[in-house]
């Protein structure tokens, strides 16, 4: 299995909005592709800013390419997300993954 993570931050101000607005596109994009296991967003509030992170769960590179195209390692974004983001991050990092998934798909 493997971990998709990407880093952003936006406005603590925004948090809400950005949550939802992140739930009916990346998220929901990433669950509807085959080979995903999964899919969470962690909001971490610190000041004025938040930082976030989505993590992905993919059975393999080829799914992950179906989903982000052949060079998996560019970050992809949603013709809203200027509205939110404070800055763009190019690239996402992509893990190994071990452990159970099927509690983290049964709440999600």
């Amino acid at each position: 299995m493997i971990a998709r993570v990407w880093h952003g931050r936006i406005r603590s101000e925004d948090t809400d909005a950005y949550v939802r607005y992140i739930e009916s596109t990346g998220l929901r994009d990433y669950r509807a592709c085959h080979g995903n296991r999964g899919a969470l967003m962690f909001v971490r509030p610190h000041g004025d800013e938040a930082e976030v992170f989505t993590i992905s769960l993919w059975d393999s590179i080829d799914d992950i390419k179906a989903f982000a195209g052949d060079d998996i390692s560019k970050a992809r974004y949603y013709p809203e997300d200027h509205r939110y983001l404070l800055e763009f991050e190019e690239r996402v990092r992509h893990f190994d993954a071990f452990g159970e998934t099927d509690k983290l798909i049964a709440n999600s």
